[in-house]
């Protein structure tokens, strides 16, 4: 049910969606959007690939979480600044590491194990583990209190940017992951207290899609995944790079006269007037035919249900003012 920020009260947004769609690239604007008016916001990365530092131009991220962006505040006369975009590039390793000092008190035995290769050992016969580590490591970042802010906590809002939509609901089951590694024990206390962040109705899990049929339709089997979940909530779907719409859908389905366009090329003083004209034709048709695909995915996902919103093709790429363009398109949709 749309309010004027659809998700008040979510202090951990999970973003996910199929490879291509853009799914960085939300999650940025996302965290851009939601820290508006003195805001604090953690933006994390999952994958390793440090797609968050080539958006905001900035060097490789280091497992810490340091400050790469102010976003606009409220207003635009200096009297109410905007807020900041905190970034942390996670890692099982490093995860697993705050876990031993966390629980053990026992980083330095922590490094010296991830020297021997042992880190990487555990999380590789046991790719659940690493999981439970990286979530824990967001859910760490939600719950973490700051005595004196605004709220309590240190940050306002957390954007998880997390693997791809084909294992979003693995990812987040930690309880069912962790369950054949440890029934009791931290390993099992760990994995408990994350899976009541994730599956509280402080989390949402979004999907960034485009209107096309694969991208679609792994966003409705992901959204049925996470309902299928008791206690996980489904966020909004975030259509993105949508092309606009040169010309009305009436106007789409007239059949177009090729004499006639031709005859206002030739007068025009174009050369070649007739095969102009056929080849303008048949891009009318090309953005007919993706315009009638575009309406009918769209329709599949309204159907769905959640929240949608609409972010434009950036024609001249990606950069922070994109950036920017579509933390504000995000803001003024809802969504943040």
């Amino acid at each position: 049910m749309a309010r004027d920020t659809d998700w008040d009260g979510v202090r951990l947004h999970v973003v996910t969606g199929k490879g291509g769609t853009g799914k960085t690239t939300v999650a940025a604007a996302l965290a851009l959007a939601l820290a508006h008016a003195r805001r604090k916001v953690l933006l994390i990365e999952t994958e390793g690939r440090q797609g968050i530092a080539q958006l905001f131009d900035r060097p490789p991220l280091p497992y810490e979480e340091r400050k790469i962006a102010i976003a606009p505040g409220e207003a635009h006369d200096g009297r109410d600044p905007g807020g900041d975009v905190y970034a942390l590039a996670i890692d099982p390793e490093g995860a697993l590491l705050d876990y031993l000092q966390m629980f053990y008190g026992m980083r330095s035995a922590g490094v010296a194990l991830n020297r021997l290769g042992m880190v990487d050992f555990a999380t590789t016969i046991a790719p659940g583990l690493s999981d439970v580590l990286v979530t824990g490591k967001a859910t760490e970042a939600t719950r973490r209190k700051q005595p004196g802010t605004r709220t309590g906590f240190t940050y306002d809002a957390v954007v998880l940017d997390a693997p791809p939509t084909g294992r979003i609901g693995r990812f987040l089951n930690v309880s069912a992951e962790v369950s054949g590694l440890a029934k009791v024990g931290p390993v099992r206390t760990h994995a408990d207290t994350v899976a009541n962040v994730i599956k509280s109705p402080q989390t949402a899990v979004h999907f960034v899609c485009t209107l096309e049929e694969m991208p679609v339709q792994e966003t409705l089997d992901g959204i049925a995944e996470i309902r299928a979940v008791p206690g996980m909530q489904v966020g909004g779907i975030m259509i993105n790079m949508a092309r606009p719409v040169m010309l009305s859908r009436e106007e789409l389905k007239v059949q177009p006269d090729l004499a006639a366009m031709a005859a206002a090329l030739s007068a025009a003083g174009l050369y070649d007037a007739e095969s102009l004209a056929g080849s303008l034709a048949d891009e009318l048709s090309e953005h007919a035919r993706l315009v009638e695909l575009a309406d009918r995915e769209r329709s599949e996902l309204e159907a769905a249900g959640p929240p949608i919103y609409e972010l434009p093709l950036m024609v001249e790429g990606i950069d922070l003012a994109a950036l920017h363009k579509l933390a504000a398109e995000l803001r003024d949709q809802g969504a943040a």
